[in-house]
């Protein structure tokens, strides 16, 4: 276990434990190897900055594992090494990486706009197949206009495009 992983909370721990055994040994750590963390199933997003800029973040929306800690394993292997936006993290970078993990709680259709609010909810913009999510309480995401045309962006989905949206809610650990 990495000297910052003592301090931080089991999410992030768990997180940070799958990404150094993953980077240094090829393989991916068994929820046995880490610090038991909710054993009820939930989507979840690691997030990963080095020098305060976005490494990697990659998530589920809805869980695909067992266990929130599965998941956090899961996800935390794919920020790291399967982000298309970033190459692979390096060994040598690993005692840089600020991590963060988001629980997602079970999305919520949304009839209004003005149920939203970017502060404290993410945001799911659904057309057909295409999809976007952008969580909640984001640097330089201040209205819920800019919230809906990142998720858009991030969806393929044009901004004067019909779609579905739909808000969940975090419990963010840094």
């Amino acid at each position: 276990m990495s000297l910052k992983s003592g301090n931080e909370p089991v999410p992030v721990q768990i997180a940070r434990t799958t990404i150094e055994v993953y980077i240094r040994e090829g393989r991916i750590v068994t929820t046995d190897e880490v610090p038991p963390f909710g054993e009820n199933p939930a989507g979840c997003f690691v997030s990963i900055h080095a020098h305060g800029s976005l490494r990697g973040c990659i998530g589920t929306i809805l869980p695909t594992k067992e266990t929130v800690a599965a998941e956090i394993i899961r996800n935390a292997v794919s920020a790291s090494t399967e982000d298309p936006r970033f190459d692979a993290v390096r060994s040598e970078e690993l005692e840089e990486l600020d991590i963060s993990v988001d629980i997602l709680s079970e999305p919520e259709p949304v009839r209004s706009t003005d149920e939203l609010d970017p502060e404290r909810y993410g945001v799911i913009v659904t057309s057909g197949i295409r999809r976007g999510l952008l969580l909640p309480a984001l640097d330089g995401v201040d209205t819920v206009y800019d919230q809906l045309a990142i998720a858009r962006r991030k969806g393929g989905i044009a901004p004067d495009e019909q779609c579905a949206i739909q808000r969940f809610t975090v419990v963010r650990y840094s």
